[in-house]
């Protein structure tokens, strides 16, 4: 893979020096990469987590503190209709 190549891609202006340093660091990756697909991962689940990710949910249930009545949130609504706070559509 040509650096210049990736450059160009990504719209950066890279200097001859720059180009020589990058294109050597980039084959040094390609090569770990290389090295990496050389590894047996035969029988090994995939993951996203290095721990197993369990959701914990806590129950529904509404506090009683700071609660507003009905009228009242109704009351702040630019707009209503059928006791319920009318939003502008969204969707088409």
């Amino acid at each position: 893979m040509n650096v210049r190549d990736v450059a160009h891609l990504a719209r950066i202006h890279l200097t001859d020096e720059e180009a020589t340093e990058y294109q050597s660091q980039l084959d040094q990756i390609l090569q770990y990469v290389e090295q990496l697909s050389q590894i047996d991962v035969d029988g090994i689940e995939a993951t996203a987590h290095a721990e197993d990710i369990f959701d914990v949910i806590r129950e529904d249930a509404a506090i009683a503190t700071h609660q507003l009545s009905q009228e009242d949130v109704l009351a702040n609504a630019p707009e209503t209709a059928h006791d319920q706070i009318k939003m502008p559509k969204v969707v088409e």
